[in-house]
């Protein structure tokens, strides 16, 4: 049986608003993106995930969405994504779309025409319900951008549901009609040669048909408002299995095509979304290594608990960053940065990472007057706001960073900060690192298929291996700004340290000193 493609493949998360501009309007475009692949093709990424660039008011970085089946005028049209799609191909790396299917842009036919009355075709592709006896809000389901997530619609004299924004009304998945549609979309894309899809919010398509009120959070005075009840009634619902089971049927009639999305809920529950005798999502996507603390025995632990909650053929899936996900070298440093780049690609899995972790990218500042995230302005005040990752990319050290010759959508941060250029000339800098890395787990079998086997972690080193055929890896990670001894027995040879400065020289058998974060990884010997 053919090892399906992303089993070995490094994907790389881009927002195309914030890679590249080329019309000088201040935000990226397809124009754009197309003239940076050879930053794809150099860094060896085997495949780009893109967030929306369908038709949108972009209240949300597009994820409100008024036509799934074509493209936003400020990315381009669909001949430029064609274009793309096609150099894309040429180079040998696959393209996968956002799927946004929970919800649409409140100005979408289906919406407008859902909104209309209650007697049109389309009354119930979305959430309606009447008012509570007093006249307000059916039940007390919060939006996750504050406020009730209930709406008045005149027109019908009754609520619709938005989980997002007001403007962002929650389509109706117990409808047929609508399951129907959203695989129609598929195919239009999947027709057009994309490789797969990200289901943006799959744990949330289906919400109780009792609306039952959401009981509060037990640590609620402790919470931004949004996310003082506990969603057990809006997100995770068992029924939500089978929406995602449907949108992978469409999948499966595309030979090769990947099925990834976002999930919710607790380590454990993340089994349920590979799905059993019903396949469902391939990769879902899993944070643990950006929602652990940043020490040894918590990676330790959150590795082990998360690989043991993965069905028998689960593949995993490792992700470090992301549109909506603060910046992890913000919160670890550009040194420690370094030792989750070479965990992420030494761990059995598929690596995803975001675009400017490869150049150690920190959060932008974003002042006040610039805000764009309607998490910010509609929940202020508790670090909520997404901004400072989704800043663009900075390519150079010019005032506008290579990223366009008009103003930046966001700001880029500071001149003289991290950026491609300045990088790419260092042999040794974390951009070579991520390079190198790539290209390590590209050529060796062992990170590619091999069997994970866990070591104990002990004094500030995080250490496990990698095993396939009678070949094994040693992966040795010190978590420690100061020097640590690792002693193990047998021979091996060194085939990188996080630092690029260490020969591939042989190893005895001793103590080995580890620098200050540094991390490296050993060709063990047959014993």
């Amino acid at each position: 049986m053919e090892v399906p493609w992303w089993r070995s493949a490094t994907v790389y998360e881009i927002a195309p608003i914030s890679f590249q501009d080329s019309n000088g309007d201040g935000k990226g475009d397809l124009a754009g993106l197309l003239s940076r692949i050879d930053h794809l093709k150099w860094l060896g990424v085997d495949a780009v995930w893109l967030t929306p660039i369908y038709k949108s008011p972009f209240r949300d970085l597009g994820y409100d969405i008024s036509d799934y089946c074509s493209i936003d005028p400020a990315f381009g049209t669909l001949d430029d994504f064609d274009r793309l799609l096609g150099r894309l191909h040429e180079e040998g790396i696959r393209l996968i779309l956002d799927l946004v299917p929970n919800h649409t842009a409140n100005d979408h036919a289906w919406f407008v025409e859902s909104s209309s009355s209650p007697e049109n075709a389309r009354a119930d592709w979305y959430i309606w319900a009447n008012p509570a006896e007093n006249g307000g809000p059916p039940n007390n389901w919060l939006s996750r951008f504050g406020g009730s997530a209930w709406e008045w619609c005149e027109a019908r004299r009754q609520y619709y549901y938005h989980s997002f924004l007001t403007e962002q009304p929650d389509l109706n998945w117990r409808n047929p009609g609508v399951r129907a549609a959203i695989a129609d979309v598929m195919r239009f894309w999947l027709d057009r040669g994309v490789d797969g899809f990200r289901v943006d919010a799959s744990a949330v398509l289906i919400k109780d048909e009792f609306l039952r009120d959401n009981p509060p959070s037990p640590d609620a005075k402790e919470k931004a408002p949004p996310q003082r009840q506990t969603p057990v009634f809006t997100d995770d619902r068992p029924e939500t299995m089978q929406c995602i089971e449907d949108i992978r049927k469409v999948i499966d009639e595309y030979p090769g095509r990947l099925l990834c999305g976002e999930v919710q809920g607790k380590t454990d529950r993340i089994g349920h979304f590979y799905g059993n005798d019903r396949p469902r999502l391939h990769l879902p996507l899993n944070f643990a290594l950006l929602d652990s603390p940043w020490d040894a025995l918590s990676l330790q632990a959150a590795i082990d608990a998360y690989l043991n909650a993965l069905p028998p053929q689960a593949w995993p899936v490792w992700v470090i960053g992301g549109h909506d996900k603060p910046r992890v070298a913000s919160k670890i440093g550009e040194a420690q940065m370094r030792i989750l780049a070479m965990l992420l690609m030494t761990l059995r899995g598929t690596p995803f990472f975001y675009m400017g972790d490869e150049i150690g990218r920190e959060r932008v500042a974003i002042p006040p007057d610039r805000v764009r995230d309607p998490f910010e302005k509609l929940v202020p005040g508790y670090g909520l706001c997404r901004d400072p990752e989704r800043a663009p990319m900075r390519w150079d050290d010019g005032s506008n960073g290579g990223f366009t010759a008009g103003r930046p959508w966001l700001p880029l941060g500071p001149s003289g900060s991290k950026n491609v250029a300045g990088q790419q000339s260092d042999e040794r800098s974390i951009l070579s690192l991520f390079r190198d890395l790539i290209a390590l787990r590209r050529e060796e079998p062992c990170l590619r298929e091999g069997d994970q086997q866990p070591l104990r972690s002990q004094n500030d080193v995080l250490a496990f291996r990698r095993a396939r055929n009678g070949d094994a890896l040693l992966v040795l990670l010190n978590i420690a700004a100061e020097p640590r001894r690792w002693r193990w027995q047998g021979h091996g040879r060194l085939l990188m340290s996080t630092h690029l400065d260490r020969p591939p020289l042989p190893l005895p058998d001793a103590a080995l000193l580890l620098r200050g974060s540094e991390g490296v990884i050993i060709a063990l010997e047959p014993p």
